[in-house]
């Protein structure tokens, strides 16, 4: 007869199984990244694990979408203490819009490429090469989950830090209302009566988790302008930026 396997012995396979994909070096780059040491790695996994990456029968289990449910209540919590600690001479009406910002799924995706941790993210093949992994919903999803996970492993203190860490940019780049750079420069375009600019990848470098785009804005009769991005997305904006202060110089 077989003898089974000590209970230890049991557990600790269980729990290399769970960690889907990510090996012990990349869960502690996720965590470094993240602010927080896990006491159940399981927690982060599954955050990262997009429903794409586990079977329909493991996804309510094993996919990040019951985390990003809590991690959406515990993020609007967060920043609302934040906004009425910091806005002490604020109503209501001004207080609203600013936590709608910052909770939206673009902040949460911006707060995501912040820390890097879209390398970390777990996906299908072919989410991958849909784009999945520069997909706003998708980092946004995860940033909630991550928050979620944060949360049950280490109480409301240590998601607060990681939303610190996470959204510092945001809380320190000016005003929260102020507009994306690819909105204003569309703006501009339509009100000159130009046709919408163009955004063109002119080049791409560095390792298939670290990429480097290189991203060309083009506008009728105004020249071009090109930046450099971790993602195709924030390459755009730079380049929007970039744009708009030539713009600037020849008004």
């Amino acid at each position: 007869m077989i003898q089974a396997r000590p209970k230890r012995t049991r557990q600790r396979a269980a729990a290399k199984a769970v960690r889907r994909g990510l090996s012990d070096t990349a869960i502690l780059e996720a965590e470094v990244a993240c602010g927080h040491r896990f006491k159940d790695k399981a927690l982060l996994v599954t955050a990262l694990t997009h429903p794409s990456a586990v079977s329909a029968a493991e996804s309510l289990q094993h996919a990040n979408q019951r985390l990003e449910f809590l991690g959406d209540r515990v993020l609007n919590l967060l920043i609302a203490e934040r906004l009425i600690e910091r806005r002490k001479n604020e109503t209501e009406g001004d207080l609203a819009p600013r936590l709608n910002r910052l909770v939206k799924k673009g902040a949460c995706a911006e707060a995501f490429r912040h820390l890097g941790l879209g390398a970390f993210l777990l996906l299908s093949d072919s989410e991958v090469a849909s784009g999945g992994r520069e997909r706003e919903s998708t980092l946004g999803d995860a940033c909630e989950a991550v928050i979620a996970a944060i949360y049950l492993d280490g109480g409301l203190g240590a998601a607060r830090k990681f939303v610190e860490k996470a959204w510092a940019p945001q809380f320190t780049g000016g005003p929260a209302e102020m507009k994306d750079p690819k909105t204003l420069l569309q703006e501009w375009a339509q009100g000159q009566g130009h046709p919408l600019p163009e955004y063109v990848v002119i080049g791409r470098s560095g390792p298939d988790h670290a990429p480097e785009y290189e991203v060309e804005v083009r506008i009728a009769q105004n020249g071009t302008a090109a930046a450099s991005g971790p993602s195709k997305r924030d390459a755009e904006r730079l380049a929007a930026a970039r744009m708009l202060e030539q713009l600037k110089g020849t008004t």
